[in-house]
C-alpha cells in the first residue's frame, strides 16, 4: 500500500495515500486495534449532519466565510450520498471515551473533501470543528442518530407490529382457549383478549418512546469542552438547533444545561431502559407464541405458526418457531446491551462522560435490532399464523377449573372437591358437577360455558 506523510500537533505519521483521512485518524487505527467494529453507520451519518449544521451556523454568525461554509457542506453531502461511506470512517468502537478519535476522524474527511470544493486548504480543527468539541458534538450525534433511529425505524416498526397484533387479535375473537397462569390451566380466555393484552403493552412502549424522543431531541451542541461554550459563539447553540432541524425535518433544541448533557448520559440509559422494557415485551410475545405453538402433538398445539424452513437437520419433517426464536434472542442480546449502557452511564466523571462510543454503539444496535425484529415478527409469524381450533375444544370443556363459575352459587369448598374429582377421574367437570350438586345440566351447560365466562361477572 502506498503512503503519504501527514502531520498533527505531535508530528509526522505515514497515512494510506488515499485515504480521505488524516493524523489523527490514523493514529487512533494504530492505537485502537481492539474488536474490528466502528461506530454504527446511523451515527457517523449523524455526526455528518453535525458537521453541515453547525457550517451552516457559523457562516450566518459570521464566524466562517460564506464560500468555506458551502465547501463544507458540500463535502458533508458527497458522504451522505456515497455507497462506500463507512470505508471512511475505520475508528473502533473501543477508543478515547470521548469518542474524539471519531469527531476528529468526521473533521478529517470532510476537510479533504471540502479542501476540493474550496480550492484552499480547509483544517479539520480550525474550519470544520469551528465552535465544536468533541465533549458536545459526541454527545449530540448520540441524540441526533437516537432521535433519528427511533423516529425513522423503531416506532413505525412498533406501530405495523401493534396494528397487525390488533387485526388479527380482533379477526380471532371467536376462539376461546384454556388460560393458564403458572402454566397450568386457568380460567378461559378469548384469542383476541390475548392478542390484545400484547397490543396494550406495544402501546405502553410507543408512548414511553415518544416521551423520551423529547428528551433526545435536546442537544448538548455549544456547550464546548466543558459546559462553558468557550469558543462558540453565544448564538451558536440555537442557531445550530434549527440548521439541524432544517435538514433533518425533526425539531432539535438547544440543551436546558450544557453541564449535564455532557457530564452524564441520563437521557441515554433512560431511553436504553425503555429499549429493554421493549425487549421484555418482545419476548413475553415470543415466548407466549412458541408455547401456544408447542407440539404438534405433545405440545398446546393451540396455533400453527407459519412453516419457514426445516427445523432439523437429522429429523425429517421438524418446523421450528424461528421467528419467535430470533425475536427472543433479539430481546436478550438488548437486555445485555442496556447492563453495558447502564455501567457507561456511570461513567460521567466531572465534567465529561468517558464511555461515549461504546453506549452510541450498544444503543443504536438495540433500536435497530428491535426495529427489525418487530417487522419480521409481525409480517411472519402474528399475521400468518392459523388457529387449531379442534386442540382448543379439547382441552377447554375438559377443564376443572371451569368450575370457579360455580364459587357464588355452591361455595369455593364444594367446588374445589368437584375440581378434585374431576381431574381425578378425567371427566368434564359439568358431568361431576351434575352429580354433585342439585343444579340442572341445563344449567350448568350455561354456568360453565367458556365463552361467557371470557366476559367476567358473576
Amino acid at each position: 500500500m502506498k503512503m503519504r506523510i501527514e502531520k498533527d500537533s505531535m508530528g509526522e505519521l505515514e497515512v494510506p495515500e488515499k485515504a480521505l483521512y488524516g493524523a489523527q485518524t490514523q493514529r487512533a487505527i494504530n492505537n485502537f486495534p481492539i474488536s474490528d467494529e466502528t461506530l454504527p453507520e446511523a451515527f457517523i451519518r449523524s455526526l455528518i449532519l453535525i458537521k453541515a449544521a453547525a457550517a451552516r451556523a457559523n457562516e450566518s454568525l459570521e464566524c466562517i466565510t460564506p464560500e468555506m461554509s458551502k465547501a463544507i457542506q458540500n463535502a458533508c453531502d458527497e458522504l451522505l450520498n456515497a455507497d462506500d461511506l463507512m470505508q471512511h470512517f475505520p475508528v473502533d468502537v473501543f477508543q478515547t471515551g470521548s469518542g474524539t478519535s471519531s469527531n476528529m476522524n468526521a473533521n478529517e474527511v470532510i476537510a479533504t473533501l471540502a479542501s476540493v470544493y474550496y480550492e484552499s486548504v480547509v483544517n479539520p480543527n480550525d474550519h470544520v470543528n469551528y465552535g465544536q468539541s468533541s465533549n458536545d458534538v459526541i454527545p449530540s450525534a448520540i441524540h441526533v442518530s437516537a432521535t433519528l433511529e427511533l423516529t425513522g425505524h423503531l416506532l413505525p416498526a412498533l406501530v405495523h407490529l401493534k396494528d397487525t397484533i390488533l387485526e388479527k387479535g380482533t379477526a380471532l375473537a371467536g376462539y376461546t382457549k384454556t388460560g393458564r397462569t403458572h402454566l397450568m390451566d386457568a380460567m378461559p380466555v378469548r384469542l383476541d383478549q390475548t392478542f390484545h393484552a400484547w397490543a396494550a403493552q406495544l402501546q405502553d412502549n410507543i408512548d414511553n418512546l415518544t416521551y423520551l424522543e423529547s428528551k433526545t431531541t435536546q442537544l448538548a451542541q455549544g456547550g464546548t469542552a466543558v459546559g462553558t461554550g468557550i469558543n462558540a459563539h453565544p448564538e451558536f447553540a440555537e442557531l445550530f438547533a434549527k440548521e439541524l432541524s432544517n435538514l433533518t425535518n425533526v425539531t432539535f433544541s438547544k440543551g436546558n444545561n450544557f453541564f449535564a448533557l455532557i457530564g452524564s448520559q441520563d437521557t441515554a440509559v433512560a431511553l436504553s431502559g425503555q429499549l429493554k422494557a421493549v425487549a421484555v415485551t418482545y419476548m413475553k410475545i415470543a415466548n407466549d407464541l412458541r408455547w401456544m405453538n408447542s407440539g404438534p402433538l405433545a405440545g398446546l398445539g393451540e396455533i400453527f405458526l407459519q412453516a419457514l424452513q426445516p427445523g432439523s437437520s437429522i429429523m425429517p419433517g421438524k418446523v421450528n418457531p424461528v421467528i419467535p426464536e430470533a425475536t427472543a434472542m433479539v430481546a436478550a442480546q438488548v437486555i445485555g446491551n442496556d447492563a453495558a449502557i447502564t455501567i457507561g452511564g456511570q461513567s460521567g466523571n466531572f465534567e465529561l462522560n468517558v464511555m461515549l462510543p461504546m453506549i452510541a454503539k450498544n444503543l443504536l444496535n438495540s433500536i435497530k435490532l428491535l426495529a427489525n425484529s418487530g417487522q419480521l415478527l409481525a409480517d411472519n409469524a402474528i399475521a400468518t399464523l392459523t388457529v387449531n381450533e379442534d386442540k382448543l375444544n379439547q382441552a377447554l370443556h375438559r377443564n376443572p377449573i371451569l368450575v370457579t363459575a360455580l364459587n357464588p352459587i355452591i361455595g369455593y369448598g364444594k367446588a374445589a372437591e368437584i375440581a378434585k374429582k374431576a381431574y381425578k377421574e378425567g371427566r368434564p367437570v359439568v358431568d361431576v358437577a351434575e352429580e354433585e350438586t342439585d343444579l340442572s345440566r341445563e344449567k350448568l351447560l350455561a354456568l360453565l360455558d367458556p365463552a361467557k365466562l371470557t366476559h367476567g361477572g358473576i
